[in-house]
């Protein structure tokens, strides 16, 4: 029974070697060694990064010699500054993309087909022909307002108009005026309408007809452009 004893002791002894070895090796496995060559033509080594070879690349080694990764020197206050510039240009970009992707799919969903971005555009446009009607026939008043006061102004000729009809003509014309600039604008604002639901339905045929949301960039229709209009010609005082 000793002698049995005395046995599994020993066999216990042997496991435990074992298993220390077994850690020992694990461990030696996992050291790493930095090494460089610095500015001299000097190799040096280390068990942590080398700081005299901060500005050049220090490969790091496994315990058996192979190269484990390539550590590349670490950047200046500059470098620092234009990879963070990168980094957030590259952010923007990708915000920008998911922007475009989610506009895309929000015109969709309002526009399902061609017809309902035609009466979309009817609708836009419509407040606005009203206001160019009214602005006309404001413009038919005025000039029938005048008619009389140009009448009345024929018996002044070679002399000084009467400040009353001075102040009346001066008026007139400033109304005149002002109306004519208001059509202008909204004669403008038409175009300027018509040229957005063109960019928007340009960019709906495409998406019917297959192309990728967001794929076309972000829809820039500040960019819409609106037609000049032509300056008014004010007219001529008798």
């Amino acid at each position: 029974m000793r002698k049995h004893g005395v046995v599994v002791a020993e066999i216990a002894a042997t496991l435990w070697l074992s298993a220390s070895l077994a850690s020992e090796a694990c461990a030696a496995g996992s050291a790493a060694i930095y090494t460089c060559v610095d500015a001299s033509g000097k190799t040096l080594t280390s068990d942590r990064p080398i700081p005299e070879c901060a500005n050049r690349d220090q490969r790091l080694l496994n315990a058996d010699g192979s190269v484990r990764k390539v550590v590349p020197p670490t950047p200046t206050s500059d470098e620092r500054a234009d990879m963070e510039a990168a980094e957030r240009r590259a952010a923007a970009e990708r915000a920008a993309r998911l922007d475009a992707v989610r506009r895309d799919r929000n015109l969709m969903m309002r526009f399902p087909n061609e017809a309902t971005h035609r009466r979309a555009r009817e609708s836009a446009l419509d407040d606005v022909r009203k206001a160019v009607r009214l602005s006309e026939e404001r413009l038919k008043l005025l000039a029938a307002e005048r008619k009389p006061l140009l009448d009345e102004a024929e018996f002044y000729a070679g002399r000084t108009l009467s400040p009353k009809l001075r102040q009346a003509l001066d008026a007139n014309d400033a109304a005149l005026e002002a109306q004519r600039t208001l059509v202008q604008n909204q004669q403008a604002e038409t175009g300027r309408i018509n040229a957005l639901f063109d960019i928007e339905l340009d960019r709906l045929k495409r998406l019917w007809g297959g192309a990728a949301p967001g794929s076309m960039g972000v829809l820039n229709a500040a960019a819409a452009p609106a037609p000049a209009a032509s300056a008014a010609s004010k007219p001529p005082r008798k």
